[in-house]
């Protein structure tokens, strides 16, 4: 595993490195289609609108959320809404998670990261394992956050770690601090476990 973290970039360098991600997964999947997983909150959409600006190949590509509030698509805590409006207009097949999906190999697990050490909807109480023999899990953090006080679906750590790259952007000094420490393995916390997993090339844009 090789890990980069790179310092201050901007929303349109995180999309064009994104859409050279995708550009070589397309390439290499020689003609068939390709999957990816996207995290919701506020911080990747200013990212995605620059990079349906671009020339990425949205109709090969299926997306999935990594984890979703349990609410009608129409809801503002939807991740799947809001991914969907964004980028099916561009001709991406967004998938909502549903209990029973089973994922599928990504090319790329774009991932978030809480001031707690949780990823995807993988709170610190739900106690995620890298050997969960389940790929998708209906989970309720605790404490609820107040601005979202739903059930999650999430992908697990096996589902994510099923690509063949993972990004994140953790933003601030406190998070940059704590991916840094995750990654030295100073902290048992979701992150932690993901990283001490993996097996593929991290990029984390600080």
């Amino acid at each position: 595993m090789s890990i980069a973290i790179i310092d201050g970039a901007a929303d349109g360098a995180i999309a064009a490195w994104i859409a050279e991600c995708l550009e070589a997964a397309l390439a290499r999947a020689g003609g068939q289609d390709i999957a990816i997983t996207i995290p919701g909150g506020s911080t990747p959409f200013p990212i995605l609108a620059e990079l349906v600006r671009g020339g990425v190949d949205w109709p090969r590509i299926a997306v999935w959320p990594g984890d979703d509030r349990i609410v009608p698509e129409d809801h503002p805590a939807s991740n799947v809404g809001r991914i969907r409006a964004l980028l099916e207009p561009a001709g991406a097949r967004i998938v909502p998670l549903a209990e029973g999906l089973v994922p599928p190999h990504f090319a790329l697990a774009w991932l978030g990261m809480g001031a707690d050490g949780h990823i995807a909807s993988l709170f610190p109480n739900t106690d995620p394992r890298a050997d969960d023999p389940q790929r998708l899990r209906r989970l309720t953090p605790d404490p609820l956050p107040p601005e979202a006080p739903f059930d999650r679906l999430s992908l697990t750590i096996p589902a994510l770690l099923d690509s063949d790259a993972l990004l994140f952007v953790a933003r601030g000094t406190d998070k940059r601090a704590l991916f840094a420490a995750a990654v030295a393995g100073e902290h048992d916390l979701p992150v932690a476990r993901l990283l001490g997993a993996a097996r593929q090339p991290v990029t984390c844009f600080a």
